[in-house]
């Protein structure tokens, strides 16, 4: 056998060392021999081979010679290795002085090749003891070696293949009881090695989460205290290191497996949805999350409830949380806000989503930017079908936007600061939204935004009552009172800029404005029975005759019949087709329909100024039933009889479409006290 050694390190000193130091050594080393359990055979082995090196280089010749051909392989400028050549009688003492010489994987590799066939030893015998106790001892060292370097999976593929070993040849019972030990107590450093790899190498991170779950499971959920080998402590400590490493989907799906047995990953769950949801704007994931948030039925979460409406352009229902569940601390640092309290909910929200909900996720990186959320156009969708949620019809508290923010001082329910994060998969939206332009042309976009009105270490929110004392110095964020940060009433109209604050905050109520008749329309014809604000809509120019009754806007009534959202919907075709005809239109655009339509309508009517074109519309509502109704959506199904006609700069016409039948869908919305047009889409 050949020993990957040298006689300096066999013996154990430097090159430097003289005779007299060697001399010494050897005598320690001899008086020393390793107290493992080895044969007298193999300590004897080892002391022939230690005498021998001392041999060596005590003559001084002899020395001088070996010298030189280390040095000679030194500088051959090929990668070469000194070596040893050893019989066979000594082989079992080799392999001892060369774990001894903290070389233990190559001990490891070379006591594993002797006991496979054909070298392997008679079984039974004081030679494959000796072996499987070298290999047992080296596969621990060496496991120990390569955790040094940071290398856990690999020093786990080690400690593996010494415990089969040693199970095979039934041997050391004691060995392998350590190596087993030894398994467990990395598995931590293990899932760390396999989850921090590149996202392409599916199959390790694949391994190294379901070693997380056999940790998990094993200890009894994240609250348990099953597992010996990890106190809560350096549970949470290993936790919160490793959470960076998961991506968002790889956290939805683990805490929602969990969450059936585990508080902690509920809520974890819950708060990764919010993550995901508000990134990828994807609203329906912030509706899954606030249904599993509702679902705990814990007190204390009013707050984060809040935030989750505000998402979802819930403001009612959101101000109705915030104001019924945040503590005294929480009131008082809205207040120093903005007295606003859309403002002081968005600052609040804005903060939350900073701290707490958009960290620690690695595939994850976003901004907590309101704005930017709200003007994205699949979260106007959502927004415009989502039925508002039912608020207490009793007591002051029911009244949605006050005219005062009242801070119930005395109110016992006051939420302690928080603590936790997590999140589960749910089914994506698709499509986008709605088009502008014609109402032809707009309705092959999508119908997303035209449906009824009818979703290191954890972060996120965590009720101190909930905290569980097996996490007595859980790393939670902090308290429920965010950073001090001010946010002014102006601050916030500016933060939400782009229709996203007209999309949430509501309208004061203006004086309603009869629509002036062009002078060749039809004479105003008496409102249906029964409906006082019944209108109709006004004629178009390019020969658009909606209705021969007159629309009052805005519409302000609470609960609009047919007739006066049919009167609503023909003034807002009347307004766009005067619009496209580059005509003033009959009043502000502003009073018929929200920021989103008006600015799709500007932006046609830009390009066909682009190209010195103009547009005659003819619009008309044969009819017009409601198809869906809460407080603050209304959905109409209308039949239009429609047709245009593009006109050059000198008023000829370029190109005309044949009169067509549609049937849309219109959306419309209550913003404050007056009702405008949300979204519109074709009828499949």
């Amino acid at each position: 056998m050949e020993l990957p050694i040298d006689h300096f390190r066999l013996l154990g000193v430097s090159p430097t060392t003289d005779a007299q130091t060697v001399l010494r050594t050897l005598e320690q080393r001899l008086n020393r021999p390793p107290d493992h359990g080895f044969t007298p055979e193999t300590l004897q082995a080892r002391e022939s081979l230690l005498r021998l090196s001392a041999d060596l280089l005590t003559d001084s010749a002899r020395r001088e010679a070996y010298e030189s051909e280390l040095t000679a392989l030194a500088t051959s400028g090929t990668p070469l290795q000194a070596g040893l050549e050893i019989p066979t009688s000594r082989e079992l003492g080799g392999l001892l002085l060369l774990l001894e010489a903290d070389q233990p994987l190559e001990c490891f590799n070379l006591a594993r090749r002797g006991l496979q066939p054909p070298q392997a030893p008679t079984l039974g015998s004081g030679r494959e003891t000796d072996l499987s106790l070298l290999a047992g001892l080296a596969c621990l060292a060496g496991g120990e070696e390569l955790q040094r370097h940071r290398r856990y999976e690999a020093a786990a593929h080690t400690l593996r293949e010494g415990l089969q070993l040693l199970q095979r040849m039934g041997q050391h019972p004691h060995l392998r009881q350590q190596i087993s030990d030894e398994l467990r107590r990395l598995r931590p450093f293990r899932v760390l090695d396999l989850l921090s790899r590149s996202l392409a190498a599916a199959d390790e991170r694949a391994e190294g989460v379901t070693l997380l779950e056999e940790l998990v499971r094993e200890r009894g959920g994240l609250e348990g205290r099953d597992d010996p080998t990890l106190t809560p402590e350096e549970f949470q400590a290993f936790f919160k290191q490793i959470r960076a490493y998961l991506t968002v989907q790889e956290q939805v799906d683990l805490f929602s497996r969990w969450a059936d047995n585990s508080p902690a990953a509920d809520f974890l769950a819950s708060t990764a949805l919010t993550a995901s949801g508000f990134a990828q704007r994807k609203p329906d994931r912030i509706a899954a999350a606030m249904q599993r948030l509702e679902a705990t039925g814990q007190e204390g979460v009013q707050p984060l409830l809040a935030c989750l409406h505000l998402l979802l352009g819930q403001v009612e229902a959101a101000q109705h949380a915030f104001r019924q569940g945040a503590s005294p601390e929480l009131q008082e640092w809205a207040e120093q806000q903005s007295s606003d309290p859309l403002a002081q909910l968005c600052a609040y929200c804005t903060d939350w989503l900073a701290r707490d909900v958009l960290p620690g996720y690695r595939d994850l990186e976003a901004d907590p930017d309101l704005e930017a959320y709200f003007a994205d156009r699949d979260v106007q969708a959502y927004i415009n079908r989502l039925a508002p949620p039912p608020l207490p019809s009793s007591g002051p508290e029911a009244s949605p936007f006050p005219e005062t923010w009242t801070l119930d001082r005395d109110d016992p329910g006051g939420v302690p600061p928080f603590t936790s994060q997590v999140w589960s998969s749910t089914e994506e939206l698709t499509g986008a939204g709605s088009g502008g332009g014609s109402e032809a042309e707009s309705g092959a976009e999508s119908e997303n935004e035209l449906l009824d009105d009818d979703e290191p270490w954890i972060g996120g929110w965590w009720p101190r009552r909930w905290r569980l004392p097996e996490f007595p110095e859980l790393p939670w964020p902090p308290p429920l009172v965010p950073r001090q940060w001010r946010i002014t009433a102006a601050a916030t109209a500016i933060l939400l800029a782009g229709g996203a604050w007209l999309l949430l905050r509501p309208q004061p109520q203006a004086t309603p404005i009869p629509v002036e008749p062009s002078p060749d329309a039809e004479a105003p014809q008496p409102p249906a029975s029964g409906s006082p604000d019944a209108a109709a809509g006004t004629p178009a120019p390019g020969g658009t005759s909606p209705s021969a009754a007159q629309a009052t806007v805005p519409l302000t009534t609470a609960a609009p019949t047919e007739a006066d959202l049919q009167g609503l919907l023909e003034t807002w075709l009347a307004a766009k087709a005067a619009v496209l005809a580059g005509q003033p239109g009959p009043l502000p655009l502003e009073q018929l329909a929200r920021p989103v339509q008006i600015d799709r309508l500007q932006q046609e009517r830009r390009q066909d100024e682009a190209q010195q074109q103009t547009q005659r519309v003819e619009a008309k509502v044969e009819g017009l039933t409601i198809e869906a109704r809460s407080s603050g959506r209304i959905a109409v199904l209308a039949t239009i009889s429609y047709r245009d006609q593009r006109l050059d700069a000198e008023g000829k016409p370029t190109e005309s479409s044949a009169a067509l039948t549609l049937r849309n869908r219109y959306v419309f919305g209550r913003d404050g006290e007056a009702w405008r047009l949300a979204s519109f889409g074709p009828v499949r």
